[in-house]
């Protein structure tokens, strides 16, 4: 199951990350306490529209971008699980058979 807030907590840590800055440096920016920081970059808590409106501020970052990022990765890990099961992980015994033996390359 694809969880916003494992997304959410994904996307803030990469702009994070990116720019440079310690949890510690954007939890003093936003007003926003380093334990729950953390927690919401690991994707523990579901933060408020409010506190997101912080941190993104904290990271100088337009929260429609950050939005965005996160629609883009749930977007991706739901196609990825409609995936599951389409493409095998096995070859069919009956394909090895009709192909027969593989001559080793050495």
């Amino acid at each position: 199951m694809v969880l916003a807030r494992h997304e959410m907590g994904e996307v803030l840590r990469d702009v994070r990350l990116r720019r440079g800055d310690t949890l510690r440096q954007v939890a003093s920016r936003a007003a926003v306490a380093l334990g729950y920081l953390s927690e919401i970059e690991r994707g523990q808590k579901e933060p408020s529209s409010e506190i997101l409106a912080s941190v993104a501020e904290a990271l100088d970052t337009p929260l429609s971008e950050i939005y965005h990022a996160v629609g883009d990765r749930i977007a991706a890990r739901e196609r990825d699980q409609r995936l599951v099961g389409v493409i095998p992980d096995t070859v069919p015994e009956d394909l090895i058979a009709s192909v027969g033996p593989i001559e080793s390359i050495a």
